[in-house]
């Protein structure tokens, strides 16, 4: 069975669950109480690519495109559109995005491509008829705290509103924890809860400049953290301990062993 067999498969099987006398979990779901379910199986395909389980990244991704399935399916039976229409609009737009691989325009570059997409992306607009918007509003404000702040600090910088190095944004990360400090010793809860909030998004610019993606480097460091403390669960279950049996001390001590 071809991939275009098997999707529309999918697109039959989802029909049939959303029908009269079809599964009445799925009967009851509606777009706003599918959108959780869309978020969870998001993390799940990045941890799947992040402990690199090929196996299971292939069921993972399976579950994330039955959520397009899902939503153009009520989608079509509120008469809005169809997964054909969602189709057509993703392929129209790739080959309207990429006039260096389809059409007559050269990019040697990813810098070129940006270029080209963004120029396409004018034309699009100015196309429909859409007045200018400020640079930030494509950014849904739905995002994840940390991936808001990545793509609204690349959007700025791309207009010109940027550090020129990363000496000078280590110079604002050390101003920020100065005020960080000055509104632990002196400040209101809200106030700490802004100054913290500061020295996030530094630390998101910095990134930014050293390119290192702060979501994976967060992640990676989740994983570290998670690694070395069921080291320190293992080995105090060998002295016949739990955690809330064993103090600072110990504990660090068996840290510092999961480390080398």
């Amino acid at each position: 069975m071809s991939a275009a067999e098997k999707f529309e498969r999918l697109v039959a099987l989802m029909a049939r669950l959303r029908a009269p006398g079809g599964c009445p979990w799925d009967r009851d779901q509606t777009f706003d109480t599918i959108k959780p379910h869309t978020l969870e199986e998001t993390y799940e395909v990045l941890d799947a690519i992040d402990r690199r389980d090929w196996p299971h990244l292939a069921e993972e991704l399976g579950d994330y495109i039955l959520q397009a399935v899902f939503y153009a399916q009520m989608a079509a039976e509120q008469g809005l559109f169809t997964i054909e229409d969602a189709l057509e609009a993703i392929n129209t737009k790739l080959l309207r995005r990429h006039p260096h691989i389809f059409g007559d325009q050269s990019a040697e570059t990813p810098a070129d491509v940006k270029r080209i997409w963004s120029e396409v992306k004018a034309a699009e607009k100015a196309a429909q008829g859409r007045e200018a918007e400020s640079l930030l509003a494509p950014v849904p404000r739905a995002l994840p705290a940390l991936v808001e702040a990545q793509q609204i600090t690349s959007r700025a910088a791309q207009a010109g509103f940027d550090w020129q190095n990363a000496e000078q944004v280590l110079e604002k990360l050390e101003e920020e924890l100065a005020e960080f400090a000055a509104a632990r010793r002196e400040g209101s809860h809200k106030e700490l809860e802004h100054e913290l909030g500061d020295l996030l998004f530094v630390l998101v610019n910095l990134a930014r400049f050293v390119k290192v993606d702060p979501e994976q480097a967060l992640r990676g460091t989740n994983a570290r953290f998670r690694e070395r403390f069921a080291y320190i669960e293992r080995k105090l279950a060998e002295r016949s301990k739990k955690p809330a049996d064993s103090n600072i001390e110990e504990m660090e001590a068996l840290w510092q062993e999961a480390k080398r």
